[in-house]
């Protein structure tokens, strides 16, 4: 099932209908996103998980999508059968994220909360990626800023109905507290309302768009006034050497970390262990298998044989210049996200609150609060997201994106700054601001710079920009904590806001292709 039946010389422009259908199924992928962002830390610690363990425990979530995205990047663009392209993903992603959202508040131990927190991201993964590339592959470019601010718009008011699910509860007189080691019922309801809730907007999207065929993108792809190239490929030497040096630097990373805290427990300096913690092995192993993927690479390279490994890490390599950019502002505006999202709760709940006492209302009142500031910043996000591309339209795209991340990084360290707890919602604006142009302006920027036939596979491969930076934190930031700060969550909101001015910076530097 195809938009047209012929082959036009250029994408024509859909209406604001067509738009808000195509972009309906990003509200419920964000009530998954949501819920998961607000109340995963809540049940690790009603579960009996250490503030500085909370970091280690969120690893599922970037690793998992670190893989799934890229593959499901370049299958989606190889993909074409009665239900499309794209959404065949969207479907049975949307499924099986339904099912784990179901499950999460149930699990009754810590590790089966983490195993299944690592399940559904896998799956929200499976439903989000093709998403960004539907875009790219349905609008023109003039409409694609619109398009990406319609999915912010839905992520924002997603987010919005998520994140404040277990506060509305509350009001409504659903307990908020249970007890030790008992996840409330006002979260696990907002779980079971959440699961129902994506799925319905999921299917919304997969039964009420249509989507160009391949051959159709192709010729939309040749009709452009500088047809975008293909990038060389990577020869066997250069994955080779690339290989073995990633592959020994993975290795000797390894060997470190296991020496110092072998010593510390040899000589008791506690210290030691918690300054070099076990986090830095994923770290470790992730440097070193990416070296061995290169080395496989490298072998099928030799043998002159391609398969989907091949394929996305030559598109990795061969990134264009205006996608290199974007990765490094990418880098450090998640890595600012992922900082909020894991630590927010644990920050907001001891300082303000005065409580890390999971069965104590004061904590539990905090830990909602959270919830209502992270859905006043989706709010934020959801009513500046149509205001971003008129703004984009006057200082550009880049500009527009640096003004936004400036804002984000002043409301974190806003968080910091301010002691009253009914105040937060101010920073929150700065936040949201921020939200809304993350989400929208470096796809917006990017679909203009990659070829419309690898536009799955480049999303995926972009997204693993946003995938690092949250193994980057979940590594590093509880290790920052315990040497430099007392495991005083606060100040990793402060690192937070830090990273959002430099991705501010960096932005100013990305180079915009037009059509």
């Amino acid at each position: 099932m195809t938009l047209s039946a012929t082959f036009p010389s250029a994408r024509p422009r859909l209406t604001r209908l067509a738009i808000w259908n195509m972009c309906v199924g990003f509200f419920g992928i964000q009530i998954g996103f949501g819920l998961q962002n607000a109340n995963t830390s809540r049940i690790f610690q009603t579960l009996g998980a250490e503030v500085d363990s909370l970091a280690i425990l969120w690893i599922a979530a970037p690793l998992t999508g670190l893989i799934v995205q890229p593959i499901i990047g370049h299958f989606s663009d190889k993909t074409w059968g009665r239900l499309g392209r794209r959404r065949p993903y969207f479907l049975f992603g949307a499924i099986a994220t339904t099912i784990a959202l179901i499950f999460m508040p149930n699990a009754p131990v810590l590790w089966m909360a983490a195993a299944t927190l690592w399940i559904m991201d896998a799956a929200i993964n499976v439903t989000m990626e093709p998403f960004r590339a539907f875009v790219g592959d349905n609008l023109p470019e003039e409409q694609r800023a619109t398009g990406y601010a319609m999915q912010s718009f839905f992520i924002g008011t997603g987010a919005v109905f998520a994140s404040c699910l277990p506060w509305l509860l509350t009001q409504g007189g659903v307990a908020n507290t249970a007890p030790e080691g008992i996840v409330p019922d006002s979260v696990r309801i907002s779980f079971y309302v959440g699961a129902a809730a994506m799925l319905v907007a999921v299917l919304w999207t997969v039964f009420s768009t249509k989507e160009y065929s391949p051959e159709q993108i192709d010729a939309f792809e040749g009709a452009r006034s500088s047809p975008l190239a293909d990038h060389e490929l990577r020869p066997a030497a250069r994955y080779l050497n690339g290989g073995l040096i990633w592959l020994a630097v993975g290795a000797l990373a390894f060997l470190a970390v296991w020496f110092v805290r072998d010593q510390a427990a040899a000589l008791a300096v506690d210290d030691w262990r918690k300054a070099v913690g076990k986090e830095l092995y994923v770290l470790a192993g992730f440097v070193a298998g990416f070296g061995a993927l290169q080395l496989v690479v490298a072998a099928f390279r030799r043998a002159a044989k391609s398969n989907g490994l091949t394929e996305i890490l030559d598109d990795m390599f061969g990134m264009p210049e205006t996608m290199c950019g974007l990765a490094v502002v990418q880098f450090f505006s998640w890595f600012a996200l992922f900082a909020m999202w894991i630590y927010t709760t644990a920050a907001v709940t001891a300082v303000h609150f005065g409580s890390s006492d999971t069965t104590s209302v004061a904590y539990n009142q905090g830990a909602d609060w959270v919830g209502v500031l992270f859905g006043i910043y989706n709010g934020v996000a959801a009513l500046v997201a149509f205001g971003l591309p008129v703004l984009a339209r006057r200082v550009g795209k880049r500009g527009a994106h640096a003004v936004a991340l400036t804002m984000g990084g002043l409301g974190l360290i806003g968080i910091f700054l301010i002691r009253d707890p009914q105040m937060l919602w101010l920073p929150m604006i700065g936040v949201g601001i921020a939200w809304a142009s993350i989400v929208s302006m470096p796809y917006a920027i990017l679909s203009s710079a990659v070829p419309g036939r690898k536009m799955g596979v480049y999303m995926g491969v972009f997204n693993i920009f946003i995938v690092v930076p949250q193994l980057v934190a979940a590594t590093l930031l509880g290790l920052m904590l315990n040497a430099l700060f007392q495991s005083q969550a606060i100040w990793a909101l402060v690192v937070g806001g830090i990273s959002f001015f430099i991705a501010a910076a960096m932005s100013l530097r990305v180079r915009e292709v037009k059509a």
